[in-house]
């Protein structure tokens, strides 16, 4: 481990050899990637359900459609994200 204590936060993130996905994460997410993956996954079933609720509830104009397509595609988002996650933690271990 390589002492970091002596510098600033932007000179730190930038001056270890980080391989791979360690470069486009966060190091303390990085180590945590587990909990942020059942996090994501927690945020996309909210965002589904929202979707949904606004599909049913929402009425036929086209706001409703805008929203209920945000919800959704962001679900996907997040659930990609997640999987992303899950396969760097499994490749680590």
């Amino acid at each position: 481990m390589t002492e970091t204590s002596g510098k600033s936060l932007r000179a730190w993130w930038a001056s270890p050899p980080r391989p791979g996905a360690q470069r486009f994460l966060s190091p303390w997410e990085f180590r945590h990637l587990r909990g942020f993956a059942t996090a994501r996954l927690a945020g996309a079933v909210a965002l589904a359900g929202l979707g949904v609720v606004t599909a049913t509830f929402g009425g036929n104009d086209a706001a409703t459609f805008g929203w209920t397509l945000g919800f959704l595609v962001a679900a996907a988002a997040q659930v990609a994200f997640a999987s992303w996650e899950i396969s760097i933690a499994r490749s680590a271990t």
